[in-house]
C-alpha cells in the first residue's frame, strides 16, 4: 500500500527517533549487561526521553520493547535477566518505535568486546547484504530484485539466507503487505511504485539456512548451532530511487 507524502514525513520522524535509540545503544558497554537490562533501558529511553511508544510491546502478546538475538539466535530472541552478554558475543537488537500513529522498524547486530574474525566477517557481510537489497529499490523494480541481490551477496561469501522470515510493509501497522523476501529471482514479483514503505531485514547464517523455534514459542535459532546475524532498515520508494527512513547519524549508504 502506497503512502502519501505527509504519511512518509511522519514515518521519517519515527525513523529519526528510532535512529536516536541506536545512537543511545552505541554508548552502552554491553559486556556484563543482561539482555533484559538493555531492554529496560531502551524502553525508558523511547518512552521518557523520546516521548514515543515501543511498538513491539503488547504486539501479538509480546511483553518487551525489543528482540535480543545473540549468537546462534536468528530472530525474536526474548530479553532475559539471566542472559548476560559476554566478551566475543554478537547480538542483534531489533526495535520498533511508533510516533504520531506511524511505525519505524530497524535492527543492528553489535560486536560485544573482542569478537572472532569469523563472527566479525559474518556481521559485515550481513550489513552489506542489507544494503545490496536497498540498492535494488526503485520504481519499476520488482520484489524479486531485492531478494536476489541479498541472496547473491550472501552466497558469494559462503553464507546462507534464512527463508522462513522476511521484511514487510509498514506504516500505521507494524506488519503490512507486501512481504519482502531476502531470496528470489530477478524481475519477478510485485513491481515497486513510489510511496511504498517496507523493511529490508536479511538474516544471514554462518552455516546452513535451516532454523527451529525454541519451546518459548518466540526464539528462533540456527538448527546447526552456528552464528546468525541481521540488519534492518525501513525504506520508502521515491520517484527516482529509495529513501532510508531509519538511517542513523553518521551512517553512510553502502554502494
Amino acid at each position: 500500500m502506497s503512502k502519501r507524502p505527509e504519511e512518509i514525513a511522519l514515518m521519517a520522524e519515527s525513523g529519526r527517533l528510532l535512529a536516536e535509540v541506536f545512537t543511545y545503544l552505541d554508548t552502552l558497554p554491553l559486556i556484563g549487561m543482561s539482555t533484559l537490562q538493555v531492554n529496560n533501558m531502551v524502553d525508558r529511553y523511547i518512552t521518557d526521553t523520546l516521548q514515543a511508544r515501543p511498538a513491539s510491546k503488547g504486539q501479538y502478546g509480546y511483553a518487551h520493547a525489543l528482540n535480543s538475538s545473540r549468537n546462534q539466535v536468528v530472530c525474536h530472541g526474548v530479553p532475559s535477566a539471566t542472559e548476560i552478554l559476554r566478551d566475543g558475543d554478537i547480538v542483534n537488537f531489533d526495535i520498533t518505535l511508533e510516533k504520531h500513529g506511524y511505525i519505524a522498524d530497524s535492527s543492528k547486530t553489535y560486536l560485544v568486546g573482542e569478537v572472532s574474525p569469523a563472527a566479525r566477517r559474518l556481521v559485515q557481510i550481513t550489513y552489506e547484504a542489507m544494503w545490496k537489497g536497498i540498492q535494488a529499490v526503485r520504481p519499476g523494480a520488482r520484489l524479486g530484485d531485492i531478494g536476489h541481490a541479498i541472496e547473491q551477496h550472501a552466497r558469494r561469501n559462503g553464507y546462507s539466507v534464512v527463508q522462513e522470515y522476511c521484511g514487510h510493509g509498514i506504516g500505521r501497522e507494524m506488519h503490512e503487505s507486501p512481504q519482502i523476501l531476502h531470496w528470489g529471482k530477478p524481475r519477478t514479483g510485485q513491481a515497486l511504485r513510489e510511496g511504498m514503505t517496507f523493511t529490508i531485514e536479511p538474516m544471514i547464517n554462518q552455516g546452513r539456512r535451516e532454523v527451529e523455534t525454541e519451546d518459548d514459542g518466540w526464539t528462533v535459532v540456527t538448527r546447526d548451532g552456528k552464528l546468525s546475524a541481521q540488519f534492518e532498515h525501513t525504506v520508502a520508494v521515491t520517484a527516482d530511487g529509495v529513501r532510508v527512513l531509519t538511517l542513523r547519524p553518521g551512517e553512510k549508504p553502502l554502494r
